[in-house]
């Protein structure tokens, strides 16, 4: 696996997981990208959006509003069990224990 597909699987991840702990589970990509920045993780807002749709796609998060400024989504029950680590959904890095 290339190096890039790895930082992908963790942005994935580290979405995910900023998204569990946001109260009711939802938020946007303007705060998902200041919080991967906060952990490192250095995308740009459109790589940050065209995750959340791959995310959505497998049913791991809920698109709820779509503008050309910002997208908010909410976590599913399927998201939610790829961070407590009870589920593994290819392409999403699997938490560690």
């Amino acid at each position: 696996m290339s190096f890039e597909n790895q930082l992908k699987e963790e942005m994935r991840l580290v979405m995910l997981r900023l998204l569990n702990e946001l109260p009711s589970y939802r938020g946007n990509s303007s705060t998902l990208h200041s919080g991967l920045t906060h952990w490192g993780l250095s995308f740009s807002r459109d790589q940050v959006k065209t995750e959340l749709y791959w995310l959505k796609d497998q049913g791991c998060v809920e698109i709820e509003l779509d503008n050309p400024d910002v997208i908010v989504v909410k976590l599913k029950e399927r998201g939610q069990d790829v961070v407590e680590n009870r589920t593994k959904v290819h392409g999403i890095k699997r938490p560690s224990a």
